[in-house]
């Protein structure tokens, strides 16, 4: 078990690492397929998953999370089960995707940079609010 305030840290850790992998994906299939149109839809991906999605999950996860009455938790707990089960599904999904070839590159590269992105930046946010909390607890 961990101090519960940890699990921000965790989930900027996993959410981070996730965020940059996907991001490298993405631009490594830019290779070749620069384009003013390609640019534009990741950053339509970005601002879908960004505002859309993510920032809802960091606001909930994050209050969650503070909200535990127990001081210490199991590592695990910085996600919910529903989101375990998301972020199963979307690991999966792409996978397939890239193993079986279903998209072309240029389709990986704004979806993944768009999506990638949004993920990291997602990461830095459960960084942020573990250091603020850490801040909080210390003055």
């Amino acid at each position: 078990m961990i101090e519960k305030n940890l699990l921000l840290f965790l989930a900027g850790l996993v959410w981070s690492i996730a965020g940059y992998n996907v991001l490298h994906i993405g631009c490594q299939a830019y290779s070749g397929n620069v384009s003013l149109t390609l640019i534009t839809l990741s950053i339509v991906i970005f601002l879908i998953f960004r505002y859309m999605i993510f920032n809802k999950l960091v606001k909930k996860h994050t209050k969650r999370i503070i909200e535990y009455k127990n001081k210490k938790q199991w590592f695990w707990k910085f996600f919910d089960m529903k989101s375990f089960a998301i972020m199963t599904f979307m690991m999966v999904t792409g996978i397939v995707i890239r193993i079986n070839n279903l998209f072309s590159d240029s389709v990986i590269a704004f979806f993944y940079t768009g999506l990638g992105f949004s993920l990291l930046l997602s990461g830095i946010k459960f960084f942020y609010n573990f250091v603020k909390l850490k801040l909080v607890e210390y003055i």
